[in-house]
């Protein structure tokens, strides 16, 4: 939705550039006319992670959910803090995407020279609208972030999520079909492409890098959708897998860097300082060691130490994903910031082991995680799993399983080697060490008796900084791993401003759903 201060900022940071608008044809991205790239480039700020959203999205709520991490004590709240704020930073990014396409329409030049700009703008949508949709399932889009254009798109209706999915799979394959990767293209009458240039501070204007996102988030959402629909689904499954289309591999992952992109991620650690309940709990050590000795001598997946470190004693502790009156109460200053002079203090109530103090405490090198090269691997290792858009081909899903394995092993290994500030770091191994670990009987693809379930632990595993990635998994699968039985949490209920600022379409949809809340399965979901 676009609400009234969204339309404020939106018509003041456009003031300067208003005059003689509807006559203006002069190419945007000239000397004369510069603020569309920096308009981009706030669509790209916004795939940043909100402080809010991690604390009480990811860090109060999935984390719990997903069983990744264990909750150590009664949380907060006041969820809708991190509603809010995801809600209002897409509708801004929304707004910004409708009014750069609709410069884009008035420009005087030939569409095809446009190809290229709509195309990122395109992907970019798309993932947004995804995460948004995936997040709440139905949510205002086709009239939302169109409030500049007329009063009549203020309180936008809601779409249903369907739609929306199969909407902007049609954009991707659009991107696909249209997005010119040749160094400085030019239309047949010699005219060059458009470009966003250095404002895209994303992907570096690389167009095949953009190519190969838009065909990744095909193949991430197809398979979502694919016990729901799977008329549509498998044959873009088909399409990408078996015309061998580019996708994102190993080494090429979709990522958020702070320090290449000139901004300081102090959000991460804030949310995990403020909020001081996330600590490494039973279920997931479960998938990384053989047995609960202490001194972490039952560690086979390397991960564990970059995941997670030991306690106040230095000792490797999970705390029980179902606690009961007898566990002792989780207490520590793990993620405070004096680590970074006196690291062995956690705090002596510190009982259980944290999150890895330096994943959570670089502001510049590790990233936000959008997609990981091993997350291809693990959806076309599926789809030759279960036949799904191509022949099962148990061969070709082993394969693709293991090369996502050791994908998985080297990324998350790379942001170790990469940290300038990562101290006290875990064992650095060879690429053969890590082949070897890939081969341990745990973690070995070709030698798994369930293999689905196997795949589905390991993306889960690879997902570990994307807790709405693995939230989604587990809804559409229900077989990431798990102690107890699972909660009937399926979506976040609307932010209370959409029904203030919206009320009438927001009271349809919330008839529509029969209540609004996190009982309610999204489209997707069987």
């Amino acid at each position: 939705m676009r609400r009234i201060l969204a339309l404020i900022f939106l018509f003041s940071a456009f003031a300067s550039c208003t005059k003689d608008f509807e006559e203006m044809n002069r190419n945007p991205f000239s000397p004369t006319q510069t603020d569309i790239g920096p308009l981009f480039n706030t669509v790209v700020e916004s795939l940043r992670l909100g402080w809010n959203e991690q604390f009480y999205l990811h860090n109060e709520t999935l984390y719990g959910i997903t069983q990744q991490a264990a909750k150590t004590g009664v949380g907060f709240d006041n969820i809708t803090i991190g509603t809010e704020e995801a809600w209002a930073s897409y509708y801004k990014a929304l707004a910004h995407i409708r009014e750069i396409e609709r410069r884009l329409d008035e420009m005087d030049t030939e569409p095809e020279a446009l190809n290229n700009v709509r195309a990122q703008l395109k992907v970019l949508l798309a993932y947004k609208t995804f995460r948004l949709t995936d997040l709440f399932g139905d949510i205002p889009f086709t009239d939302a972030g169109r409030g500049f254009e007329s009063l009549d798109f203020a309180r936008p209706k809601f779409d249903d999520q369907e739609s929306i999915y199969k909407f902007l799979l049609g954009e991707l394959k659009w991107v696909e079909d249209n997005i010119n990767t040749i160094p400085n293209p030019t239309t047949p009458n010699g005219t060059a492409y458009v470009s966003f240039g250095n404002f895209d501070t994303f992907l570096g204007g690389d167009m095949v890098r953009w190519r190969k996102f838009a065909n990744s988030l095909r193949l991430r959402h197809a398979i979502r959708m694919v016990e729901k629909d799977p008329d549509f689904a498998t044959p873009i499954l088909k399409d990408i897998i078996e015309n061998n289309l580019p996708v994102i591999k190993p080494g090429e992952e979709v990522i958020m860097r702070p320090g290449q992109q000139s901004w300081v991620n102090e959000g991460v650690n804030w949310s995990f300082a403020e909020h001081n309940k996330l600590r490494m709990g039973s279920n997931v050590w479960h998938q990384l060691s053989e047995n609960d000795n202490k001194d972490g001598s039952g560690i086979f997946d390397p991960r564990a130490r970059i995941f997670f470190e030991t306690n106040n004693a230095k000792e490797w502790a999970p705390y029980p994903q179902l606690p009961d009156a007898s566990t002792p109460a989780e207490g520590g200053i793990p993620y405070e910031l004096h680590r970074d002079f006196n690291f062995d203090i956690k705090g002596s109530a510190c009982l259980y082991s944290p999150f890895n103090y330096y994943l959570i405490r670089d502001t510049s090198f590790v990233p936000e995680i959008i997609m990981t090269g091993a997350e291809v691997h693990f959806i076309k290792a599926e789809a030759y799993l279960r036949g799904l858009g191509v022949a099962a081909n148990i061969a070709e899903a082993e394969n693709n399983g293991n090369d996502g394995l050791v994908a998985s092993l080297k990324f998350w290994q790379g942001l170790v080697v990469g940290s300038p500030i990562w101290a006290n770091k875990p064992p650095i191994l060879t690429d053969g060490q890590i082949f070897q670990a890939a081969a341990h009987p745990r973690l070995s693809f070709f030698n798994s008796t369930d293999k689905l379930q196997h795949l589905y632990n390991q993306q889960w595993l690879d997902a570990f900084r994307q807790p709405w990635e693995a939230y989604a998994l587990w809804r559409r699968t229900g077989a990431t791993p798990r102690e107890g039985n699972p909660p009937a949490y399926y979506r976040f209920s609307y932010p209370p401003s959409e029904a203030t600022n919206n009320p009438v379409n927001w009271a349809e949809q919330v008839a529509k759903m029969g209540e609004d809340s996190p009982a309610v399965k999204v489209w997707w979901m069987k």
